[in-house]
């Protein structure tokens, strides 16, 4: 909280007198912080982390920083005996205080402008939620912005409700072998081990949700989750009742086949809506956070019909005046499509209470309805049962209407009803700590209160150029020293020898420029193009006086061949003489790793195939961090460059021949980082400071990191989607 936040609070704070330490029991104690760690507002408060990380530094680095798998390690006693050993009680009864005075805080921007929404709540659909590496139910991008987006309407107060699934073996561990080919790993998650509950209904009843299917009845359990202000439930088939399979079904994350993944979408979105009655919650606005929750809409017609006695197609106008829908991907194989079979099979008793024919249902996944031999697509069923439908970034918010124009036959190109709302992401989870600490001696005294306004950003260029440059030397140096570590490991785990495990103790340099590429490796992302002139970047990364070292890491989908072929070309390449001690893979990417990566490489390199990039955040979490993007005009980076801010790949522009516009921005990469960055980097004054590069660091904070907040996108949404879809307006295409 802000210090007017604080304020505020105490000024209707009772007088509460915290007792002496002698006097404070140890119950008490490991009660205040088990509610602090069931409470995923822990995972962005630097001071509440190291506060866990204190009472025992090496478990907290191997439980993936999980404090309630850590708090389960130690008695009430023996925690107490801690807390004196590392004189921690003041600051415990501090953060739980925080914790409090956070919770109960009711003057927040959402109160003055979404008031509508505190009878009318969002119902904000997912497959994935990316929050914090202890709560491993995410793969990457998406499930990322889905915990960004409910942790900046926790600090909005934006009154929202998270529906998701639970997989209690989540995403799977990464594992290179020697011949640095992926295996992947699944590992049981311990749900006691998680700030999950059972969620109850008004009765306080544990809820079981029940969903019809032409071939049996799919049961699920409903887990509550605290995500600050936010209530986030997940939907779990592991109960008694189902039958083996389906007690499976939402095991993994994007695991199974196409009939396991309709069958997930069926949960997420009917089962979602079911959760919401049982909750007694009833939204104002259900807000579609990509297609895999869109069978959900045709639930909430359902309702509307029975309890409304709405015909078919009145119900079916209403809720989708209710309906915000975001699409993700310009990549045709990110839509999900069924056979026909399929849906009947799992949509046909919905169906039968809807009163429509099979070929209505079908038609309202279809682009053509009538055209037998169209699967089912769940974009189409999103674009088709909403009213305001918006892409995530300006230059996708285009490909988009191009790409569904023909759902909207007689309407031009322009007049597509899809406008965009670019992403952004949650500074306080992004930010490291050190810079934190800078921008809290220069910026404003509530600059985190303001942190969408751009004259908090200007700020920047008035911080000493050193100091600014010793912060992020600190964060390098602490990114080297957490990649040795992984690096080690790693190769221990594969049997290297001795003398190899000894030379990753000391990889890399932190006087050398330091690129890094952190991403799921789909081939449209292209994380081999910086080596498409072997002898090229070769000469480049061995340059006796201004060499440059490359840090890669980053998943392929178990079933993407191509993409793990990519992932062995580039991690094999520590073999190759001219590579070695420049280039490093570090496995099993996650939240921890992306952290790390940003906040202390140099440059972050983003090279996609053009204009496959819906958006991509993990930029802009670099440009929080003072790293410069070196990035093709795509995405998000189509709107950010200014040519002061970073570096830009091509011309925003792209050949029809895909190889040719490989080998184009291969050149421009190549020519980009010689003639550009590698300059700017190592041009130093007598005392020793890159001024051009800082003054860019400078640039690029002052420029993006007000405009690419969650907290701003979160407003955009709040203003554009959500408070006229609850009161019921007319989509104006304000997003637009």
């Amino acid at each position: 909280m802000t210090p007017a936040e604080l304020a505020a609070v105490a000024a209707n704070r009772s007088n509460e007198a915290i007792p002496p330490v002698s006097e404070i029991a140890p119950q008490a104690l490991y009660d205040k912080c088990m509610a602090m760690a069931r409470n995923l507002w822990w995972s962005w408060h630097p001071e509440v982390i190291n506060l866990f990380r204190d009472i025992d530094p090496i478990r907290w680095r191997q439980l993936d920083h999980n404090p309630i798998a850590l708090l389960k390690e130690f008695t009430p006693e023996r925690l107490g005996m801690r807390a004196a050993e590392m004189v921690l009680y003041s600051r415990i009864n501090y953060a739980y205080r925080r914790l409090k005075e956070y919770m109960n805080f009711k003057q927040t921007w959402a109160a003055t402008h979404a008031g509508v929404l505190g009878g009318k709540p969002v119902a904000y659909f997912s497959a994935e939620f990316g929050i914090h590496e202890s709560m491993p139910i995410y793969s990457g991008g998406l499930g990322v912005l889905s915990g960004d987006h409910i942790m900046s309407a926790s600090g909005l107060g934006v009154p929202l409700i998270g529906i998701g699934l639970y997989y209690d073996q989540g995403y799977f561990r990464q594992q290179l072998d020697q011949n640095g080919y992926q295996h992947e790993e699944y590992l049981d998650t311990k749900a006691d081990c998680l700030p999950m509950e059972p969620a109850h209904s008004p009765e306080g009843k544990p809820i079981t949700i029940q969903i019809d299917t032409r071939s049996g009845r799919l049961l699920a359990k409903l887990w509550l989750l605290h995500v600050g202000r936010v209530k986030l439930y997940l939907l779990d088939c592991d109960v008694d009742g189902n039958s083996p399979e389906d007690r499976e079904l939402t095991s993994r994350l994007y695991g199974g086949d196409e009939r396991t993944r309709v069958r997930q979408e069926l949960v997420l979105g009917v089962g979602g809506v079911r959760a919401l009655r049982a909750l007694g919650i009833h939204p104002g606005v259900y807000h579609l956070n990509e297609g895999h929750s869109a069978f959900g809409t045709l639930e909430v017609i359902r309702e509307r019909m029975k309890f409304d006695g709405l015909t078919f197609h009145d119900a079916l106008r209403e809720v989708a005046q209710q309906t915000v829908f975001t699409t993700h991907t310009p990549v045709p194989a990110g839509h999900d499509r069924f056979h026909g079979s399929l849906v009947e099979e799992h949509l046909g008793p919905l169906r039968d209470e809807l009163g429509i024919s099979y070929e209505q249902l079908m038609g309202l996944g279809r682009v053509e309805p009538q055209n037998e031999s169209e699967p089912f697509c769940m974009t189409v069923v999103g674009l088709k049962l909403s009213r305001r439908a918006n892409a995530v970034s300006a230059l996708h918010g285009h490909i988009s209407r191009r790409m569904w124009a023909h759902l909207w036959p007689w309407r031009v190109e322009e007049e597509i009803p899809i406008g965009h709302i670019t992403n952004g992401v949650h500074i306080p989870s992004w930010l490291a700590q050190q810079m934190m600490q800078l921008y809290d001696r220069h910026f404003p005294v509530n600059w985190m209160r303001r942190m969408g306004e751009p004259e908090v950003w200007q700020t920047i260029h008035s911080v000493d150029p050193g100091e600014l440059w010793e912060t992020h030397y600190a964060l390098k140096n602490q990114l080297l020293a957490f990649v040795r570590r992984r690096l080690s490991r790693q190769l221990r785990r594969r049997g290297e020898s001795d003398d190899i495990v000894d030379a990753a103790r000391n990889a890399l340099d932190p006087n050398v420029l330091t690129i890094g590429f952190g991403r799921r490796f789909a081939t449209y992302k292209r994380a081999s193009l910086i080596m498409s002139d072997v002898d090229r970047i070769c000469r480049i990364l061995a340059d006796t006086e201004r060499p440059v070292q490359l840090i890669f890491a980053g998943k392929a989908h178990p079933k993407d061949e191509p993409g793990k072929q990519l992932i062995q070309r580039v991690a094999n390449l520590r073999h190759d003489p001219q590579f070695r001690g420049r280039i490093v893979f570090i496995e099993d990417y996650d939240i921890n790793v992306c952290r790390h990566m940003i906040q202390g490489v140099d440059v972050w390199l983003n090279n996609p195939r053009r204009p496959l990039e819906a958006s991509g955040t993990s930029g802009q979490k670099a440009v929080l961090n003072g790293a410069l993007n070196l990035s093709i005009l795509d995405g998000w980076w189509a709107e950010a460059y200014d040519g002061t801010n970073g570096f830009a790949i091509g011309h925003g522009t792209s050949h029809v021949s895909d190889e040719i516009t490989d080998q184009r921005d291969a050149k421009s990469l190549l020519d980009v980082l010689e003639n550009q960055v590698i300059p700017a980097f190592y041009e130093r004054d007598v005392d020793g400071l890159p001024r051009q590069w800082i003054k860019m660091m400078m640039n690029s904070i002052s420029s993006l990191a007000w405009r690419f907040s969650a907290h701003r996108m979160v407003m955009d949404y709040t203003r554009s989607c959500y408070v006229p879809a609850a009161g019921g307006l007319s989509c104006d295409m304000s997003m637009r």
